[in-house]
């Protein structure tokens, strides 16, 4: 009762605009004086646990993703990739698709994503016949691969507070990324077909070929990112914290150099926005760890777990019921919240029905897909619609129509189909 009474001050208190850091410093204190735990226990638990070489990972990759958005590395990823697909009408909206996923596997952030590519791409879409609420609702979805394609933060986060391998819970994500990725390219091509008037007159073969050689070969150094980062990882060469840093000395002299894009006063703002973005998300995680360990105390996960067992007799409605939860949650909190939150929970649980806790990382990983881009909350949706100039009004129907026929589809198939996720970490060799 005493870990619901603080779960549910957490998430009124955001509702009714508390900053977040202040909700879970709340929830602490709620904890704290409830279950007469000892403010010395508190504190120390605190700055053992995020005293990680693991979370130097989240600042770095905040700051290349900011890095990328300013210093001209974004906008020729894009440009290559709408070479690639083609500039017709249907492979716009795929580009943006594309560009969310490519994007998502260097700086690792949905925002990030939501700022670069849209500043990009919504004027050009609209002048080939998409509607900016269509558009907005596209990249609000479509951002999201951020979180699922490596390296993401949110699976750094998960992998800290589970315990878990940073490496597998990347991989994990991959599946389920690249499923949304296809999912929502499909969708898109459908809608053009029907809602979007006029001949789709494609690209010239031969001038493609030339556009995609001429583009590929100004934005090489730039995809040359991702095969780093990604390559040094799981090639052994070096941790995910230390291809971090890697990204960042990387991206500083192409952006400089390079695409001469970057100056030291956007270097300087860099280094403000990953500090300040960094410090907001630690102070998150010292109060997390404590409610969570206050509740591992309590046996607040056994208890859940027995409640589950005892209400649904089969491992699928048990899963369903999360699925629920995790998508209902998601509205209210951001996925920093419910992966702090939620994750020392539920791990025990999924372990009780034999859900492995990678395999959970992929499962929490699409939910956050859904809530981030659903009211009330709907921090990204929010966010596309400013990028995009629109009203929420406008974004609601094509938002629901991808969560309906592409998230949600996602989130039961990594769900109900374990090897998805595990694929990947098991053929690699970080799992059994």
């Amino acid at each position: 009762m005493v870990a619901l009474i603080a779960i549910v001050a957490v998430v009124v208190l955001m509702m009714i605009g508390v900053p977040v850091v202040f909700s879970f410093a709340a929830m602490t204190l709620i904890l704290t004086l409830l279950y007469g735990v000892d403010v010395s226990f508190v504190m120390t638990t605190g700055f053992w646990s995020v005293n990680s070489v693991i979370l130097l990972a989240l600042p770095l990759f905040v700051m290349t993703g900011y890095l990328m958005q300013t210093g001209g590395i974004a906008r020729r990823l894009v440009e290559f990739v709408e070479a690639l697909v083609g500039k017709s009408r249907k492979g716009m909206g795929t580009s943006m698709i594309v560009s969310c996923g490519i994007f998502g596997a260097i700086s690792g952030t949905a925002s990030a994503a939501v700022a670069s590519i849209g500043a990009i791409m919504i004027d050009p879409m609209e002048r080939h016949g998409y509607s900016r609420g269509y558009t907005s609702a596209l990249l609000g979805i479509a951002s999201l691969l951020g979180l699922l394609i490596p390296p993401s933060i949110t699976m750094i986060l998960y992998a800290v507070v589970t315990r878990q391998s940073v490496a597998a819970c990347f991989l994990a994500t991959i599946g389920p990324g690249i499923l949304l990725m296809i999912m929502l390219a499909v969708l898109n091509r459908i809608h053009v077909a029907r809602k979007i008037p006029g001949e789709d007159v494609a690209m010239p073969w031969s001038e493609r070929l030339s556009e995609t050689a001429s583009t590929g070969w100004k934005a090489l150094p730039a995809l040359m990112l991702p095969v780093i980062i990604l390559g040094g990882i799981y090639g052994g060469f070096f941790t995910p914290t230390e291809a971090a840093a890697i990204a960042v000395v990387y991206s500083i002299p192409v952006g400089l150099f390079v695409y001469r894009e970057l100056t030291p006063r956007k270097i300087a703002e860099a280094v403000i926005h990953a500090a300040t973005t960094t410090g907001v998300i630690m102070i998150i995680l010292v109060f997390s760890f404590v409610a969570s360990r206050i509740f591992t105390l309590e046996r607040v996960p056994q208890q859940l777990t027995d409640f589950l067992l005892g209400a649904f007799s089969s491992p699928i409605l048990i899963l369903l019921v999360v699925n629920v939860f995790l998508v209902l949650i998601g509205m209210i909190m951001d996925d920093v919240s419910v992966i702090a939150i939620i994750s020392p929970i539920m791990v025990p649980v999924m372990a009780e029905i034999g859900v492995d806790a990678v395999h959970f990382a992929a499962i929490i990983g699409t939910s956050v897909v859904i809530g981030a881009n659903s009211p009330p909350m709907a921090p990204i949706l929010f966010m596309a619609c400013r990028v995009g100039k629109v009203g929420m009004s406008e974004v609601m129907k094509p938002a629901f129509f991808f969560m309906a026929f592409a998230a949600f589809p996602v989130m039961l198939v990594t769900t109900y189909w374990s090897p998805l996720a595990l694929t990947l970490p098991r053929l690699l060799g970080f799992m059994e």
